[in-house]
């Protein structure tokens, strides 16, 4: 197995790349987003864009539902007939806010107060509600947009570690030794890269440091305990 002698760790270049790339953040991704201002207010507020669960069910609350129109919308597909039956109809008509705007207002009002104390009074209605957020739940895009922008960072500091700087670099023989010769004194990192070494169901990476001494052999031992990174399940 071949390992990368760095003159630099393998997580200070990462965060090179990303102090040097123009990441979206999430509150940039919302402002560019076809919703209504008001769910982009809330998206902004919650950091969050996943409409769907019952994390997001639990942020709900009577004033979010009601003004904010995405949300209004999913409510009322989600509770039309039960609706209808408890709710006074709305006395506002499209055009009397144009017409008559103080007498649209206090319509608007009476519906809107109406429509809360169901609300408040029967919590469970908001139950499902994100099925009918689909269509404007923005989460997919977003997971696209940070997997896109991982790749390309990883594929960065990939490339900065194999040019800018790589020392040298050292193949493992059949008992797993390798090493590196003739190196001024300084610190080093020893890494394997996106090379995963397998240990039963882990995959496992290195950004190991080692100080060399003039005139003094260095010696590492790389197993489980010093890689930093195993989370990844190894194929069948």
């Amino acid at each position: 197995m071949t390992f990368y002698l760095l003159s630099r760790s393998l997580s200070a270049i990462r965060s090179e790349v990303q102090d040097s790339t123009g990441l979206v953040d999430l509150d940039h991704f919302v402002a560019q987003l076809g919703v209504s201002p008001e769910l982009k207010d809330w998206m902004k507020t919650h950091h969050r864009v996943d409409l769907a669960g019952a994390d997001f069910i639990k942020e709900l609350t009577p004033d979010a539902v009601i003004n904010i129109p995405e949300f209004l919308t999913a409510y009322k597909l989600q509770n039309g007939e039960a609706l209808h039956a408890v709710l006074p109809e709305p006395k506002f008509k499209k055009d009397e806010e144009r017409k008559n705007p103080e007498k649209y207002k206090a319509h608007f009002e009476e519906y809107r107060q109406a429509l809360h104390r169901y609300i408040v009074t029967n919590p469970d209605t908001l139950q499902g509600l994100d099925a009918d957020l689909r269509d404007v739940n923005p989460m997919p895009r977003w997971l696209r947009l940070q997997n896109e922008q991982q790749q390309s960072i990883e594929h960065r500091v990939l490339q900065l570690a194999q040019t800018r700087y790589l020392v040298a670099t050292a193949m493992t023989d059949l008992n797993g030794r390798g090493a590196f010769e003739n190196l001024p004194s300084r610190d080093y990192w020893i890494s394997n890269l996106d090379a995963a070494a397998l240990s039963g169901a882990l995959h496992l990476h290195w950004d190991v440091g080692i100080t060399v001494s003039s005139g003094k052999n260095a010696y590492v031992q790389l197993s489980d305990l010093n890689a930093v990174e195993s989370a990844q399940q190894a194929p069948n």
